[in-house]
């Protein structure tokens, strides 16, 4: 059963309803996809390498360390979030994410405001197992507000922790 909105309009996912997207090494579970907010919660497993330096123009991401560690690119500056960091990358700030070098992370992800993205992790996960193109994600940047930018200091950051 998706989210459902209460008598007095709060948005409630239970645990054992939220839909689960996973790739070789994440686990993402689907919390709210609404105009509000859009949410979900990754857990990353060592080596994961999360996602590519990319910003967005209409919302900002929100970053939430539960447990492990982050290691995150905001900008041209690399550093590691621990368990019970928060970050918050307002729009059109280049930033890039991934399991800290030999560390798992479980991160919860809020984006403000939200705006259906549901069906771009869903997308993720199908190019992570190869059975979509990933010139699907290319073509998807404007609807899902993803933009894709080359962070030299981002590809030094992971060839070190390889």
């Amino acid at each position: 059963m998706p989210a459902t909105v209460t008598p007095l309009g709060a948005l409630l996912t239970r645990h054992a309803d939220a839909e689960t997207c996973a790739d070789p090494s994440s686990v993402m579970t689907l919390l709210a996809d609404s105009d509000g907010c859009t949410s979900y919660r990754s857990t990353f497993a060592k080596g994961a390498t999360g996602a590519p330096a990319h910003f967005h123009t209409r919302a900002s991401e929100l970053f939430f360390v539960i447990s492990g560690a982050l290691q995150v690119l905001v900008g041209e500056e690399v550093t590691v979030l621990e368990a019970g960091d928060f970050l918050s990358v307002p729009p059109h700030t280049p930033h890039a994410f991934a399991a800290a070098p030999g560390r798992e992370a479980d991160v919860l992800f809020v984006f403000t405001p939200g705006m259906g993205r549901f069906d771009y992790l869903r997308l993720l996960g199908r190019v992570m197992r190869g059975e979509a193109d990933p010139q699907e994600i290319a073509e998807s940047s404007e609807r899902f507000d993803n933009h894709y930018v080359d962070s030299p200091v981002w590809r030094a950051a992971l060839e070190r922790s390889a």
